[in-house]
């Protein structure tokens, strides 16, 4: 039957905690129950706040992922840019009575350094000579020219523009051995000789300014008597 009275339950709690104090194996066994129930309290709690705190943080500052293009769908290239036609730059032609006379004297000196040549002068001596007369893209193709191979020894008349640009000359300049074509430039240091060619037997001094403002003549390694 039930315990109805407080005497009757007091004895019944008496009898419940003096148990373990009966033997040794109670009470070790009592212990053991007590140490288990408070390990797998502790570690519930544990479980319950990191669960918590993970939630929190995916809520508080979570990146939302960016959804990738469906499968077999290529990413759509960007549209490459498209910059406008450049057009030409062609200098304006002008009347030979415009050219620069520095245009000319720098015709002239530059040709007499090239037939100063006498026997025995170096290639490097040589291009020392036309080296404050001649750009410096120039000087390099120089280098090349053996100047045992030039024919002609002395300048033999005035230089005479042939066709004139506002930044570019051509002139004509004859020796004892040949007519030079030489082009003249005018860069950040004045003007200088950026190319020349020999005259082909038969080609005319140009008596008004040519519709083509300025050609480049291509540069003869060795220069010598055809």
């Amino acid at each position: 039957m039930p315990i109805r009275t407080p005497k009757g339950r007091s004895a019944a709690y008496r009898a419940l905690w003096q148990w373990p104090l009966r033997s040794p194996a109670r009470l070790g066994l009592t212990a053991v129950f007590l140490l288990a129930l408070a390990v797998g309290t502790v570690a519930g709690i544990g479980a319950l706040t990191a669960g918590r705190g993970v939630g929190t943080a995916v809520a508080a500052g979570g990146a939302t992922p960016t959804p990738s293009p469906p499968a077999g769908r290529a990413a759509t290239p960007a549209a490459p840019t498209v910059l406008p036609p450049v057009t030409p730059l062609v200098p304006s032609s002008l009347p030979l009575s415009a050219v620069p006379d520095p245009a000319l004297s720098v015709a002239a000196r530059w040709t007499a350094a090239w037939v100063d040549h006498p026997q025995g002068v170096s290639a490097q001596q040589w291009v020392d000579g036309l080296r404050p007369f001649t750009t410096d893209e120039y000087l390099g193709v120089l280098v090349g020219v053996d100047p045992a191979n030039i024919p002609a020894s002395r300048v033999t008349g005035e230089p005479r523009a042939t066709k004139v640009a506002a930044r570019s000359v051509q002139v004509q300049v004859p020796t004892n051995a040949l007519t030079l074509n030489v082009l003249v430039v005018l860069t950040d240091d004045g003007w200088r000789v950026a190319g020349y060619d020999r005259v082909r037997p038969g080609e005319a001094v140009s008596a008004t300014a040519p519709t083509v403002p300025t050609v480049t003549p291509a540069p003869t390694a060795t220069l010598g008597p055809r």
